[in-house]
This record gives C-alpha cells, structure tokens and sequence, in this order.
C-alpha cells in the first residue's frame, strides 16, 4: 500500500479510502491509485482486512435453481451492483429443501458478511436460521419476515395486465399462472383476482405451469380449442412463449382472436411472434435494492422491507 501511495503521490489513507470504495476520494485522485495499483500489479488481501475490519466484504446468494429466466436475471443484477460497492460475491445452489442449513453454513465458512436469498429459496429460509451474525436478505417472501426483503410489485403488474385485457372488451381473462409454491405467482394470481374482483367478473379456473414455455405449450393446447378463452394473462414470459405457439399452431391468431400478456419482459420479449405485450420488472434495479439493504442491515440499520414498480409494456399481442 506504501508503494502505491508514493506512485500515486498520494498518501496511505487515501490508498486505503479507493481500496474500500469511500465516496470520500477526488475521481482524479481514485484514477491515480487504480492505475498505480494496476500498475504494481497490487491486490487487496480480503483476509488480512477481514481480520483488521471484522469484514469480509463478500456477499452471499443461495438460489433454488438458475435454470429460470427471473433467478439467472435476479443474480445479473446481484453480481453488478455487489462489484460496484466492492463486494465479491459467492453463490450457493440448494440441492434440496433440507440444504439450506447446510447453505448457510457453507457461506460462514467461506466467509460473507451476509447473504440474498432469491426466490424459490426465501420459502425454505423462512423455516431456518441463519448462523449468528449473518445478515439476510429475501428476494420475494412475504411479510411480516424477520430479514429485510426486497420484491416488485406483483399484484400491481398482474391488477393492470388484467384490467387492460378487460378494457379491450373480453368478457373474463384466464389465468396460466406459476407453481403453488412460488410467493411471486401467489403475488401475480392475486392481483389477477382482484381485477377480475373490480370488475364483477368471476375468475375462471386457474391453469397452472412450472414458468417453462413447455408448460405453456400444454395450457395453449389444452385452451386452443375452446373459444371462450380470448384473453390469458400468463405469469411470466416463458409460459407465454409456449402458449402462444400452441395457439397458432391450432390456427387461433394471437393478437387477434386471443390477447395474451406475460410478465417480466425478459430480453427478447419484442421479438415474440406476435411482440408480446408483458409487465416489466426491473432486475438490476432489484439487485441493486438488494445488495443495498444488505449492507444496511451489515451496518446496523433495521431490516428493510423494499417494494419496486412494475410498469406495463404494450406491443401487439394484446
């Protein structure tokens, strides 16, 4: 750290301010420094700083699965926003619903000053305690929770899908909605009764998928041939995909005889056949609220319990 601070003409404290990325140093002067570091080919040693802060300046995640569209998504904007606060970060995939014990455990021998729950897994973390010490915090879990969380707006996404299908004239929306185990399809099914609920309308049988275009394809196909289905919200963009092939194929014309709206707005949601109008959350900035409760709650700060917008993305298939 002294030959940087000479190189840099700088001196150690400021040195040590850009290593632990304190807003209190001149862009000029944090140039200086990483380019002196970068230079002398110097790298900070994360053990001797946990042993002098108590901090180890990594975070943990446990995910159930990365195979989704929404986790793989969701761990994107972990990983970016932990590395602009000078996190590193270390991933934990459950292998079953009694691993989570063994997750935790595993984090706190490799050294994390806390940990993000996503999705799928915060239903086990409920049910289990975390090692002393460890901070937490849920993606998606319902309150009251005894860790900060972080969630979009769900039922909000879902109440204006299904008010605008309505708005174009159908009479009743059907809904392809998540597995039963998920707080976010739980979340989006509500919000899909409950404008169904506004509007007088009795909500037909919910059809249920596992967020694979393949469980699409199967509702789409089981719906194709009945003509009182014209508009469907799905409970993600995957399953819409699906559905809408099978609607298609079956020679019903998406966009026209049938509406169809999913949700998240995944990357090539406008390249759909038709675009597919969907309900858009934002994940980086999910990441972002996550990694920053974290490291409230790793501060000090009380848990902190986040709610992000969801906005409704209008393009041709409804």
């Amino acid at each position: 750290m002294g030959d940087v601070a000479a190189t840099a003409r700088v001196s150690a404290q400021t040195v040590s301010r850009v290593v632990n990325a304190s807003a209190r140093v001149d862009p000029d002067t944090r140039r200086r420094v990483e380019e002196a570091m970068a230079s002398l080919g110097y790298q900070v040693n994360r053990t001797a700083r946990a042993l002098r802060t108590g901090r180890f300046h990594t975070i943990g995640v446990v995910v159930a699965t990365l195979a989704t569209v929404g986790n793989s998504r969701m761990l994107e904007g972990v990983a970016g926003s932990a590395s602009a606060r000078g996190y590193g970060l270390t991933v934990v995939k459950l292998s079953d619903r009694a691993a989570i014990d063994d997750a935790f455990a595993q984090l706190q021998e490799q050294g994390v000053d806390g940990a993000i729950v996503v999705n799928e897994a915060t239903a086990i973390a409920r049910g289990s305690e975390a090692p002393r010490g460890m901070k937490i915090v849920a993606v998606d879990s319902p309150l009251p929770a005894p860790f900060a969380t972080v969630q979009s707006d769900h039922a909000g996404g879902a109440l204006a899908a299904t008010s605008h299908l309505l708005s174009r004239g159908h009479a009743r929306v059907h809904h392809l909605a998540g597995p039963a185990t998920s707080f976010a399809a739980a979340e989006r099914q509500r919000g899909w009764e409950e404008a169904l609920a506004a509007a007088g309308v009795v909500p037909p049988e919910t059809v249920r998928g596992d967020w694979s275009a393949a469980s699409g394809y199967a509702a789409g196909t089981a719906w194709a041939s009945d003509p009182a289905v014209t508009a469907v919200f799905a409970a993600n963009d995957q399953m819409a995909l699906g559905l809408i092939r099978a609607l298609s194929e079956a020679g019903r014309s998406v966009g026209s005889d049938v509406h169809v709206i999913g949700f998240d707005d995944v990357a090539d949601a406008a390249e759909f056949l038709p675009p597919l109008t969907t309900v858009r959350q934002d994940f980086d900035a999910l990441g972002e609220a996550a990694v920053d409760a974290l490291v409230a709650s790793i501060d000090g700060a009380d848990p902190q319990h986040v709610v992000l917008p969801t906005r409704l993305i209008r393009r041709a298939s409804a």
